[in-house]
């Protein structure tokens, strides 16, 4: 079979190697997944998005999104609030710990970085770019 007969395969395949990876990372030195962090992330760029905004910018159903935000409440790193204008919704702000949490895996997230620059080389740009472009796709 052809390489580009492959390419979904592969994407998932890579993808799933470094899920288990970042989350075993970051579980190890903060106790929250890939996926939490990713929400932290968003969280800490928009204060006060609501949970449906989360959704969208994580790519999840809102029902894992509030799932999600469930845990990340009960651990403490973010907030859930009654939105300032409209009365059905509900915004996420970080905790302290939450922020705290962040800054503790800013190195791990470097560290992982720089080793998966060494491993693709001169690839690491372009490869970037290409899943910067599937990530919005379609759309």
């Amino acid at each position: 079979m052809a390489a580009d007969e492959r390419l979904f395969f592969l994407l998932q395949s890579a993808a799933h190697r470094l899920r288990v990876e970042g989350d075993r990372r970051c579980l190890a030195a903060a106790g929250v997944t890939t996926a939490q962090l990713g929400a932290l992330f968003a969280v800490h760029d928009r204060p006060g998005l609501t949970q449906r905004e989360l959704a969208a910018e994580l790519g999840q159903r809102e029902s894992a999104i509030t799932a999600m935000t469930g845990r990340l409440i009960e651990a403490g790193l973010i907030v859930r609030q009654p939105h300032p204008e409209q009365h059905r919704a509900l915004v996420l702000d970080l905790t302290p710990e939450g922020s705290a949490t962040i800054t503790r895996l800013r190195p791990v997230i470097e560290s992982f970085n720089r080793e998966l620059h060494a491993l693709l080389g001169d690839a690491f740009g372009p490869t970037s770019e290409a899943l910067r472009h599937l990530a919005g796709w379609p759309g």
